[in-house]
Parts: structure tokens; C-alpha cells; sequence
């Protein structure tokens, strides 16, 4: 038998060949449909009544109900059916699936929504069920327009994804929006659990996104390009890097060649100077014992003599002979001669002081290279009188700074130092890398370096770079970087100005004697989060008018 199947889109009729030997019939899709569904019959089961379903369908139509009824004709049943398989249907259903191949490409435009029953080509949605959660072309709404259960059934313009569009507490459509959980809700959810939130409709929530996202939008290119621009200041710096860190590398090796030369030199001299030591021991001993040698030889001979006249008989022969006897040879007074093996005792030392002294010039040289490399980053800072404390007097250019001795009623300033005698620059230090220079020539008491904007000005505090301070304290005989515990150094003799570099990237701080041009101190593996700024803290003047010299902020000389 074939099967006359007529296609929803464009009603023209296939033939199935059923295999039977009956004459041509025509069969309209809705005969291999689901009423339930819709769709093509999948597992379907007959009721009691002669309706077909798909068996899902069915069963969880009569879970959903408080009576088991036929959703075709109403017919109640007083138990849960259980319905048989109609296998012939199913083989019907089967091969209309396999069997019908529809030519025409989909008619629908990629902004419609399409019929979800159309098996072929794809039919524009005329409505969408609510209830059904469907949405049907013009041919599939027809049984929502004749079937009594299916007429009363909510029907919508058409829609897309009809299941996330449904609350799935209550089973209706998400047309509101909650401004309060910032959440799609039904209106049932707007008299029960978000009552007394704000709610406006969809369209109007959509409108102030959309604007959101249009700013949103426009921010996104700028935000990319700023990333971009920092991914090449990144590889700008890498490069860099790279440059100077082979110039250290080549600088290093320089240094380190020559130092290995040093050692080298001063290693063979030493072992020179031991070996000729030694060969001056080995002559006197070579000498000594020739001598003994000599000595052992005459008396030998001698005793020889002696024993050969005391064998001599005749009394005649025997006092001739002994008067043509020789006198003994001379000898040394052996006991008081030694040979000492030599004494090494300050050749190493020696040798290692020449070193020392190779390595202070090497390392001189280094210093001096170094400061001359920091020189090069120079800032022009000047002193602000808001922050200085009130018994400090500033120069009208400043650049110097010492104690008045006299407390001054100055406007209070939030900035100003109240409780240390410190004044801070104008600028600050907030990228790359930055150096100055302060003179503290003839004075006995100061402190200086740099600190965090954020440190406490009008209370006592600790100085380490935990609470934000980078500084060099003096005092009379105690000098130190101010740490916990504070960092005691080497006094320097005719100390007269100190330079300041800072490496705010690479969380570097150092120190240098500009006129010895040898390196003080570095605080490494620094953390900056907020400016740095250079601070001065003169030190009072004592009774005697003591450390009443100015701290200078001077230009630096890079010609020296």
C-alpha cells in the first residue's frame, strides 16, 4: 500500500509504499501526529477509547491530572489505563520519518521563529502556546483553533526558546523584571514572593540595559587598546632589560676578568715568594752539611794517623813520627747550629692585602661607573613649607633647610610634620627612575631619604620601609639605615653629600658618598603601591649652637 503524505508546507503529496497490496490512499500528516505533541508519533499506545498518543505524552498528561481522562474525547476512566502499543501505527510513524525526503529549502528567515512541528521544510510560526510550549506555522495552529481542550490554550505572537521564557514555579510567562533581585519573574511572582519589590516590565528593564551595554560598548575598544599599549610598554621594557643587562654582563665581566687576573698574579707571587724561601733554607743546608762533611773527612784521616803510631814499636821511629804528627784541624762548635725551616708567617697576609687593595680600587672604579650611571636620572626637587615642621626655616628657592630653634605659629595643614623635625619636596617620586643630592657638610646630627605620601605626620611612629620610610640616619658617632633592626654602617670620614637614587619599578633605594664616589647602601626587593617623596629632617641645634649648617639640596656634578 502507498501513502499519499501531504507535506505542511507546501501541500503537495508523497506516496509511502507501505508494502500492502490495496489500492492508493491518501493520508494527511495529522494521522501520524500526536494530538498531545504534535509531533509524529513516537512509542505509540492506544486508549481505552481508540486515541492515539505517544506513551511519554500520555503518561505524563495523566500524571499532571486529578481525573484519568482521554484529552481527545473526555472520557473518563475510573483507573490508570494502561495502554497497549499499536505496532502497526508505529511502523506507520517509523517509516513516514525515514521515507519522506522534502527538496525545498526552509522558509524561514533567520529573525522568525519556526513551526516546531514542521518535519520537512521549516514553516514561519504564526503563534506560540503557552500551555504547549510550542510554537505552530499557520497549518500546526489548526488544532489550537478546532479541538475544545486546545482552545483554551494561551496563545502569543511567536517566540523563540518558549521553555526558558516560562517561570518554572508558577508555569507562566517571564514578562516582568525585578529591579530588587535583579531577576525575570511572572506576574504571579510579583504578588507572592517579590511583593513588595521593585518590578517593571521587560521592555522597559531591556531599554536600560541596552543603554548599559552600549556604554559598555564603547568602553570595551578603549579598555583593549589600553591593554594593548601596555602589553607593548611591557615588551618595550623586556627589551630593555635585555640591553641592560648584557651591558652589566659585559661591565661584570670586565670587572671579574680583572679580579681573577689579581688573584692569579697575586697566587703566583705568593707561591714564588714561598718556593724562593724555601730554596734559601735548602742552600744553608746544603752548605752546612758540606761543611760537616769536610770536618768529618780531616778527623778521619787524623784518627787514621793516630791508630797507625800507636802500633810503632821502636821508640825511636815512634817520637819522630809523633813530633811530624799534624795538629788537629780546626772544627766548629757544632752545638749552637741549626737549620730553621722558614716562616711563612704574614706572606699570605701580605699577599692578600695586595688583593684587598686590587679589589677596593676595582671596586672604586665600579662605584664610580655606578654613580655616574644614576647620575644620568637627575630630578629637580624643591622643599614644600606646607609640610615642613614649624621651627624649620626654608630658603625662598627651596633648596635648604635647617632649625630655627624656634617654633613658629604657622595655619594648620594636614601635610605639615608636628611631631619630627622633617620637611618633605614639592614633587614626588611616582615611576622610573629618579636621583638627587643633599649636602651635609659640617653637620653632626641629619636624617634623609624617602618615604610613602601615606605616612603619619602628626604622631610618633617606627622609621623602617614596613611603616613607608627609606632613610640614612647620622648622628654624631652612629650612622645607619633606619630599619627594624636599623642597619648599622661604616663610618665615612669627611662625609659632605649624599646622593639618593630610587628604582620605583624595580623596588630599588640606594645611597651614595658623592665625593668619595663609593656606594653607601641599597634597601632591595621594594614594594611601591602610592609616591614617594624625598625627605629632610636637619636635626636640632644643640646648646652650643652645634649642627646649625643647612641641608642643601644641591645640582649634581656629573663632570666629576
Amino acid at each position: 500500500m502507498e501513502l499519499e503524505i501531504y507535506n505542511c508546507s507546501i501541500h503537495k503529496p508523497y506516496r509511502l509504499c507501505l508494502g500492502m497490496a490495496s489500492a492508493n490512499t491518501s493520508w494527511s500528516e495529522e494521522d501520524f501526529s500526536c494530538s498531545i505533541c504534535l509531533d509524529v508519533f513516537s512509542s505509540p499506545v492506544t486508549t481505552p477509547c481508540g486515541h492515539n498518543f505517544c506513551r511519554t505524552c500520555i503518561t505524563k498528561f495523566w500524571d499532571e491530572q486529578v481525573t484519568y481522562k482521554c484529552p481527545v474525547c473526555n472520557k473518563i476512566f475510573d483507573t490508570k489505563p494502561d495502554p497497549q502499543v499499536n505496532r502497526l501505527l508505529s511502523q506507520l510513524a517509523a517509516q513516514f520519518r525515514t521515507t519522506v525526503r522534502v527538496k525545498e529549502q526552509p522558509c524561514v528567515e533567520p529573525a522568525e521563529v519556526p513551526c516546531d512541528v514542521c518535519t520537512g521544510t521549516q514553516q514561519k510560526a504564526v503563534k506560540s502556546c503557552l500551555v504547549c510550549l510550542m510554537s505552530f506555522c499557520q497549518t500546526h495552529l489548526e488544532p489550537h483553533q478546532r479541538v475544545a481542550v486546545l482552545k483554551g490554550h494561551r496563545l502569543v505572537e511567536p517566540m523563540d526558546r518558549l521553555e526558558d521564557r516560562m517561570c518554572k514555579k508558577h508555569n507562566r510567562l517571564l514578562e516582568l523584571f525585578c529591579q530588587t533581585e535583579q531577576v525575570c519573574v511572572c506576574q504571579f511572582c510579583t504578588e507572592i514572593d517579590h511583593k513588595s519589590h521593585l518590578v517593571v516590565p521587560l521592555k522597559e528593564e531591556y531599554e536600560v540595559k541596552t543603554a548599559q551595554l552600549g556604554k559598555i560598548e564603547a568602553e570595551v575598544p578603549q579598555m583593549i587598546q589600553e591593554r594593548k599599549q601596555k602589553i607593548k610598554e611591557v615588551k618595550d621594557r623586556v627589551e630593555l632589560s635585555n640591553k641592560v643587562a648584557d651591558r652589566e654582563i659585559a661591565i661584570g665581566g670586565q670587572v671579574f676578568t680583572a679580579l681573577i687576573g689579581c688573584v692569579e698574579k697575586c697566587r703566583d707571587e705568593f707561591n714564588q715568594t714561598v718556593q724562593e724561601e724555601l730554596k734559601s733554607t735548602e742552600k744553608q743546608a746544603e752548605d752546612l752539611i758540606k761543611e760537616l762533611e769536610q770536618e768529618i773527612e780531616d778527623l778521619t784521616n787524623r784518627c787514621s794517623e793516630v791508630k797507625q803510631l800507636s802500633h810503632t814499636k821502636d821508640h825511636l821511629h815512634f817520637l819522630q813520627a809523633f813530633r811530624s804528627l799534624k795538629d788537629p784541624p780546626p772544627t766548629r762548635d757544632w752545638t749552637t747550629v741549626e737549620v730553621r725551616p722558614p716562616s711563612y708567617v704574614g706572606t699570605l697576609r701580605r699577599s692578600l692585602d695586595q688583593l684587598e687593595e686590587t679589589l677596593n680600587m676595582e671596586m672604586k672604579k665600579l662605584s664610580d661607573a655606578e654613580l655616574k650611571r644614576v647620575q644620568q636620572y637627575e630630578v629637580d626637587v624643591t622643599l614644600d613649607p606646607d609640610t615642613a615642621a614649624s621651627n624649620l626655616i626654608l630658603s625662598e628657592d627651596g633648596k635648604q633647610v635647617h632649625d630655627g630653634d624656634v617654633k613658629k605659629v604657622l595655619p594648620d595643614n594636614p601635610k605639615r610634620f608636628t611631631k619630627y623635625i622633617y620637611v618633605l619636596t614639592r614633587q614626588s617620586l611616582s615611576s622610573g627612575r629618579s636621583y638627587f643630592e643633599v649636602q651635609v657638610k659640617d653637620k653632626t646630627y641629619w636624617w634623609l631619604g624617602v618615604v610613602r605620601e601615606s605616612i603619619d605626620r602628626k604622631g610618633w611612629t617606627t622609621w623602617s620601609p614596613e611603616t613607608g620610610y627609606w632613610t640614612l640616619f647620622y648622628n654624631k658617632g652612629v650612622f645607619l639605615f633606619t630599619d627594624n633592626p636599623d642597619v648599622r654602617l661604616p663610618l665615612r670620614a669627611e662625609l659632605q653629600k649624599v646622593g639618593v637614587f630610587v628604582d620605583y619599578d624595580g623596588g630599588v633605594v640606594s645611597f651614595y658618598d658623592v665625593e668619595a664616589r663609593v656606594h653607601i647602601y641599597s634597601a632591595t626587593g621594594c614594594t611601591f603601591s602610592e609616591p614617594l617623596y624625598p625627605v629632610l629632617g636637619p636635626g636640632s641645634r644643640d646648646y652650643k649652637g652645634n649642627n646649625s649648617a643647612h641641608l642643601i639640596i644641591s645640582p649634581v656634578n656629573q663632570t666629576d
